[in-house]
């Protein structure tokens, strides 16, 4: 098995753990707080992870291409503090199919972004991946 994917699937078993945690928590703190702990202890870890293997930082926040960085953090505080009010206000089970479907949008912005190609099959799953979501959040679920 490729490297990447064994950390895919690490970052999948921590990652499902997320919403149920989350969505316990904030029953009575705000989701804004929630997400300035969680993302407290990202940062934390990633600084203990930048220590631990002596990777330097100073020199990528100001390389050509950090303004992605930049952009992508935008684009996280956005999307996870949607995410966590999300939970806080409505049902894990209709929250995370609908957040889940970043997966697919990503994947069909870095197809046009970078001009990878895109099968068939892959438009299907995609496709599938729409039902899905349509099945087990949509309405009347």
């Amino acid at each position: 098995m490729e490297a990447y994917l064994k950390w895919a699937i690490v970052a999948l078993l921590g990652y499902t753990f997320v919403a149920p945690l989350m969505k316990a928590a904030t029953v009575d703190i705000p989701s804004t707080v929630a997400a300035l702990v969680v993302n407290g202890v990202l940062v934390v870890a990633s600084l203990g992870v930048i220590a631990y293997f002596g990777i330097p930082v100073q020199e990528y926040l100001t390389h050509p291409r950090a303004v992605y960085m930049y952009a992508a953090g935008i684009c996280l505080t956005v999307g996870i503090l949607a995410y966590y009010h999300a939970l806080s206000t409505g049902p894990v089970s209709v929250v995370v199919p609908v957040f889940g479907m970043f997966i697919v949008t990503s994947s069909v912005v870095s197809a046009l972004w970078f001009a990878d190609e895109v099968t068939l099959r892959q438009m299907a799953g995609i496709g599938f991946a729409v039902v899905a979501v349509y099945l087990t959040a949509g309405p009347g679920q």
